[in-house]
């Protein structure tokens, strides 16, 4: 079973309009990961598609979503798979890949039908594309490491992308996640922005009872949306995008857009927040 509902972007102008609820139904995405079914989010910001697959045990296809006006779902586009529960198995081009926690698979345009299988909890996402790059399973150990931060200031990191140019070769999609020490809770700040590209964070590894404060807006006029275990936000390109936890957390970003410059940030001094 396929579920996919559309977001439309808005302005900055018009944002600063919304009361909680209508951040809420623009920019959260909630709902995600239920047994038995793909749910997928169509976001005009950059045409990032995002969503989830629990085939719980079983097995679900991603084909044609009609969203996308196209024959089948990656006839023009690129596709990202994180892992972020037991291992699973993804099946696509003839090949079936292993899929463990913390892995992610990347399927270039055009390979056709992927079905999803096993225990995994996969993240889907997915960006439009103008060329195919190679199938892979990205390992962990694989991936480029940055750490950042200190317990000093509450945001001792790992940066952990795997889906980035130094490590695995896309056409516009970059993925990856940071994890937080323990005691630390708070991430990119200094805020910073990016017109050049949006992003998508999903929050996982987080109690029942633990919330992240997701921080977006324009610096001079900065909101906040509360999330929850395995929910997803979708942040436009006119938008910081911070967060602090009452505990430590794991996020994924993906970004899409112009560029795939992880580095290509405008940053925000601190004494321009508002």
């Amino acid at each position: 079973m396929t579920q996919a509902e559309t977001r439309y972007a808005i302005d900055p102008a018009s944002a600063k309009g919304l009361d909680t609820q209508g951040l809420r139904d623009h920019f959260h995405v909630g709902g995600l990961f239920q047994d038995g079914e793909i749910k997928l989010v169509y976001s005009h910001y950059d045409r990032l598609l995002l969503g989830s697959a629990v085939p719980a045990g079983g097995s679900l296809t991603l084909d044609h979503v009609p969203e996308t006006g196209t024959r089948t779902f990656l006839e023009r586009r690129e596709l990202g798979v994180l892992n972020i529960g037991e291992t699973g198995e993804i099946a696509v081009g003839g090949e079936t890949y292993t899929v463990e926690h913390g892995e992610v698979l990347y399927v270039g345009m055009g390979a056709g039908a992927v079905t999803f299988s096993g225990k995994g909890r996969f993240y889907i996402l997915s960006a439009p594309a103008h060329r195919t790059c190679p199938t892979r399973l990205i390992k962990v150990a694989e991936a480029r490491r940055v750490e950042l931060g200190s317990k000093e200031q509450a945001n001792e990191r790992v940066i952990i992308q795997l889906l980035h140019p130094d490590v695995c070769e896309s056409c516009q999609l970059l993925i990856g996640y940071t994890q937080f020490a323990e005691g630390s809770v708070w991430n990119t700040m200094p805020a910073h922005q990016h017109d050049r590209r949006m992003e998508a964070y999903l929050y996982f590894d987080m109690s029942a009872d633990q919330r992240v404060f997701h921080f977006m807006g324009q610096p001079q006029e900065t909101r906040h949306i509360v999330m929850a275990n395995e929910e997803a936000v979708i942040s436009p390109p006119w938008s910081i995008h911070s967060g602090a936890g009452t505990g430590s957390y794991t996020f994924c970003w993906a970004m899409a857009g112009d560029n795939i410059d992880f580095t290509d940030m405008d940053m925000i001094p601190m004494e321009d927040l508002r």
